[in-house]
């Protein structure tokens, strides 16, 4: 039974799924130059890509061909909607049912929090996505076209990065980043928006589309979700904005308008979109501090962002609450939190915390850096961020071996590493005479 549990068959579909995608760039025809890319590259490119992440060792718009790039967009689209979400509509229309094991398997990648929703969970993926990809790229394929001049290129751009951006992956294929049109308010706010859609997880989509925006009818975790969404999405601009405001090398030399503009972008894709505008390299160390932090806390449960999530950090936050107060138990918006989700909320920071503290050793040793890089970067493929110091391009293929094991740890890991804890619920008959240690 333990080896053919949930968890570990969503464990294995992703890890195939990635070798799949692998082979395909190590393919001559996957280059521009038409030569086969090193292993590392490709296996680093594949990963990144079906875990949604977007760090790159090599530049995607001159490295990969426009095959390449139809590849690593495909491992976008196939990670985004979750190869569980897949593999459960391959098994619906075969069998024209979900049976337990196929709900259990896609519960993995979507944690309804009941089995009978998983099935309506899977059209919403599936509808959501593509309406709301085909929604930005009819926004963003005329404003592309416009700027660069170049129908076919636009066009390309802009579905590409449609999909790249609800799918909160942050794979470019500009040469030089969206530096040359990320400036564009258009282009910006559409990137923004299909990030933070994305990041909201399928969820709190799905009750978006029931409800509307009549929030008593919202569930307890459509509220925490929204709530500490926006709450960090300010707090990010607002920090962003007071460290960056006059340093000229990021935002000091634009307007107030487009310094408070790219303040909410950078906030916007901190916890996980990826996209820039601004190097991260040449930003202040504070400000890439409080980056560091965001992308760790990451989007919403079931969704395209990575990180530990914002439920699991207002979980923990209210269980802090309800200790400072004196209360026995958590509570919010009239429901108790069971002390079960607290000591899952507290497994899944601290199994997080533990990865990012091994790999950020790792690359220490492997880049002969300072703490502040290594750091930074193993925040980011942890939480599928994407954000870049500089360093993963600049690394030894060992190095990109330890990254691309965390951005699988960090898409996977977490999320089956909290299911199997939810899962294995086992009644105990007798309980132990309680012993107090001394705690801080």
């Amino acid at each position: 039974m333990a080896q053919s549990s949930p968890p570990r068959t969503a464990l294995l579909i992703f890890a195939a799924v990635i070798m799949v995608f692998t082979a395909l760039l190590l393919a001559p025809w996957s280059t521009a130059d038409g030569r086969s890319p090193a292993f590392h590259d490709a296996l680093f490119t594949a990963t990144s890509a079906v875990s949604v992440t977007g760090l790159t060792s090599v530049n995607t718009a001159e490295h990969w061909s426009p095959a390449g790039q139809i590849v690593i967009l495909a491992g976008i689209q196939i990670g985004g909607l979750g190869i569980l979400t897949l593999a459960s509509l391959v098994a619906l229309s075969v069998t024209h049912h979900l049976g337990l094991r196929t709900r259990l398997v896609a519960e993995q990648g979507m944690p309804t929090g009941s089995l009978g929703e998983v099935g309506s969970l899977i059209r919403t993926v599936v509808i959501c996505s593509l309406v709301v990809e085909a929604a930005l790229a009819v926004v963003l394929v005329p404003r592309l076209i416009q700027l660069e001049q170049d129908v076919l290129a636009g066009i390309w751009h802009g579905l590409f990065y449609s999909v790249s951006a609800f799918n909160n992956a942050g794979f470019v294929i500009h040469p030089d980043g969206l530096d040359g049109v990320g400036h564009d308010p258009v282009v910006l706010w559409t990137i923004m928006i299909g990030v933070f859609l994305g990041s909201l997880g399928f969820p709190v989509l799905l009750v978006l589309w029931r409800c509307r925006w009549h929030v008593k009818r919202w569930g307890l975790h459509a509220k925490l979700t929204m709530e500490v969404t926006v709450l960090l999405m300010v707090l990010g601009a607002v920090g962003y904005a007071l460290l960056e405001w006059n340093h000229t090398e990021t935002i000091g030399q634009m307007t107030a308008g487009e310094k408070l503009q790219n303040s909410l972008f950078a906030s916007v894709m901190m916890r996980s979109g990826g996209f820039s505008v601004v190097e991260n390299a040449i930003e202040h160390s504070e400000t890439m501090l409080l980056t560091s932090a965001m992308m760790f806390v990451g989007g919403g449960s079931a969704s395209t962002a990575g990180g530990i999530k914002v439920t699991t950090l207002a979980v923990i936050f209210l269980a802090f609450l309800a200790e400072a107060r004196g209360h026995g138990e958590s509570t919010a918006h009239g429901r108790t939190i069971p002390a079960q989700a607290v000591r899952v909320a507290v497994s899944v920071v601290a199994m997080g915390a533990s990865f990012i503290l091994v790999s950020t050793m790792a690359l220490m040793i492997i880049s002969d850096e300072d703490l502040e890089r290594p750091l930074f970067e193993s925040i980011s493929a942890f939480a599928t961020c994407g954000l870049t110091s500089g360093l993963s391009s600049e690394l030894p293929p060992s190095g990109l071996y330890v990254l691309s094991a965390l951005m699988f740890a960090g898409r996977v890991g977490i999320m089956t590493f909290a299911a199997a804890l939810t899962l294995r619920q086992s009644r105990i008959r007798y309980r132990y005479p309680e012993g107090r240690p001394i705690i801080g």
